[in-house]
């Protein structure tokens, strides 16, 4: 490491640096054999496209599964917004241009294969999910000097080479080469196969997917043998096999069920604030002939959201409002907007609407939104109906939700929900600059900014730039913030560390490893 590297990325290093010496190697003391089975009642129908770290679509819900099934280079563990994990070091040079990896010495795929610098350079090239373009765009090379060494050569300094690489999408997560040139994309996500604590046992698309304890994990053996991930799409019937002991950790209980939950003997409510940010979107807002082109009709829609009155109704007022509709409160270079940008006040919202010309308000269309948050929708639909903005709640689930919006297939409104890891940079390129994946349009002085900060050096600069780009987007009203949500969980009595909250505002339970039964 040089002092002379930027503050973001030396303290990344540093980070990287510390842990190194304290995360684990192989050939220690091994912990006792795996044994029990713990299930989870999930939220969402799991999608064999999250299998595979290739296809990573800028959405937290695959970090899921990659952090069962795969490892990544460095990736959020506890304590450490980035650690080591396959790769033992990186150093970066003074000049920023190179960053060297090295990998730890032994490493298996869940068949035996040695994890080797090949695999790393495979899983970069193979990459094809969200900012696959940014990333080939800005690195020239990546040479594999030996088989535990990579090395990415970068056109020019990048002060988030790393985030992007390891956390914002799954370039860094690596998968095998031998294997996959064996069975080819289609054949890996029906058996996928990764260097993670945990093998893949079956999937059975809509009802399950189980997993066992892979024991060669290099960084510890994982302490419960098999995991069994039950899709149960509905609220009540998840806190229903919660209760009956048919589940031990239930994803995502809301509302009323929540206050039951909280009530109920033997299991425990386990919230937690999120990076999710959720958000109205309106996509048609650069068509001069829409409503939504009109700034005043954006701010009106904000202003028609009781953010308090739903936060306590479905998150018990645990999820946080910020005003920032896309930058959770954690991330390097938030900006906090002013209590105006979160503000509650209908009468206002029909004001200006009546100024920009619907006294009566208008038909807004659809309502887009992933459906195992349409509860979100509801609450949302009504407020802006109170003020004259009459839509249709159209929920689509979370996969072919996400594909859609990806693929800017829809129109009028959408409830957005950003989550994914990275920073306030990484969720500015994916949904507000020209060609982000989840970006409808842009407006030149934010693309300007943009392409400013990416390669700007100097700390207090660079934030500086990001602040005057967040503050653009609350101005302009390119999105509604709802509120930053909590993803409130519940967890049962055979439960002893239950993954929660051990990585900083990620919504799920890991480490994987971690995760423990009670004794007897």
């Amino acid at each position: 490491m040089n002092p002379s590297l930027p503050e973001i990325s030396r303290r990344d290093m540093l980070a990287l640096g510390a842990l190194g010496l304290a995360a684990g190697v192989p050939g220690l003391a091994r912990a006792a054999a795996p044994a029990g089975q713990l299930t989870w009642g999930v939220h969402v129908s799991l999608a064999p496209t999250w299998f595979d770290p290739a296809e990573a679509s800028g959405i937290i819900t695959p970090f899921m599964l990659f952090y069962a099934l795969h490892d990544g280079m460095v990736k959020p563990m506890p304590g450490k917004t980035l650690a080591p994990s396959l790769a033992e070091s990186v150093t970066a040079a003074p000049d920023g241009l190179t960053y060297d990896l090295v990998l730890r010495d032994g490493i298996k795929f869940h068949n035996g294969d040695p994890l080797t610098a090949d695999d790393v350079r495979f899983s970069f090239e193979r990459y094809r999910g969200t900012a696959h373009e940014l990333m080939k765009a800005r690195i020239g090379a990546v040479e594999t000097p030996d088989a535990r060494h990579v090395r990415f050569k970068l056109k020019e300094p990048w002060p988030d080479f790393l985030t992007f690489y390891s956390t914002n999408t799954g370039a860094g997560w690596i998968v095998p080469r031998k294997y996959l040139e064996k069975v080819g994309d289609d054949g890996f996500k029906k058996a996928p196969v990764g260097a993670g604590p945990y093998k893949f046992v079956s999937f059975n698309p809509g009802v399950e997917l189980v997993l066992e304890a892979f024991e060669g994990y290099w960084r510890k053996p994982p302490s419960v043998k098999r995991l069994v991930l039950r899709v149960i799409p509905d609220e009540a019937t998840r806190l229903a096999a919660l209760k009956r002991g048919e589940v031990d950790i239930a994803y995502s209980i809301r509302g009323e069920l929540a206050d039951e939950l909280r009530q109920t003997p033997g299991l425990t409510l386990k919230p937690a604030v999120v990076q999710g940010v959720f958000c109205l979107y309106f996509p048609d807002q650069w068509d001069s002939k829409s409503p939504w082109h009109d700034q005043r009709v954006r701010q009106a829609a904000s202003l028609a959201i009781d953010r308090k009155g739903t936060n306590e109704a479905l998150t018990l007022g645990y999820s946080l409002v910020t005003g920032n509709a896309i930058v959770p409160d954690h991330y390097d270079f938030f900006w906090q907007p002013p209590p105006a940008a979160a503000e509650y006040d209908p009468e206002k919202a029909k004001k200006l609407l009546a100024e920009a010309g619907h006294p009566n308000g208008f038909d807004a269309g659809d309502y887009n939104c992933d459906a195992s948050y349409s509860n979100i929708g509801e609450a949302v639909l009504d407020n802006l109906q109170a003020v004259g903005i009459r839509a249709k709640l159209r929920p689509v689930e979370r996969a072919a939700f996400v594909k859609g919006f990806i693929e800017k297939k829809y129109k009028n409104i959408i409830q957005a929900g950003p989550g994914a890891f990275g920073n306030a940079a990484t969720r500015i390129e994916a949904h507000l600059v020209k060609g982000g994946v989840f970006s409808y349009g842009s407006y030149p002085e934010i693309d300007e900014l943009y392409r400013q900060q990416a390669v700007e050096l100097d700390q207090k600069k660079r934030e500086a730039i990001l602040h005057k780009i967040q503050q653009i987007m609350v101005e302009r009203a390119i999105y509604a913030p709802i509120w930053q949500l909590a993803f409130i969980n519940g967890v049962g009595s055979r439960v002893g560390e239950s993954g929660f909250g051990q990585i900083p505002r990620f919504p799920y339970t890991a480490p994987y490893e971690d995760i423990t039964l009670k004794a007897g």
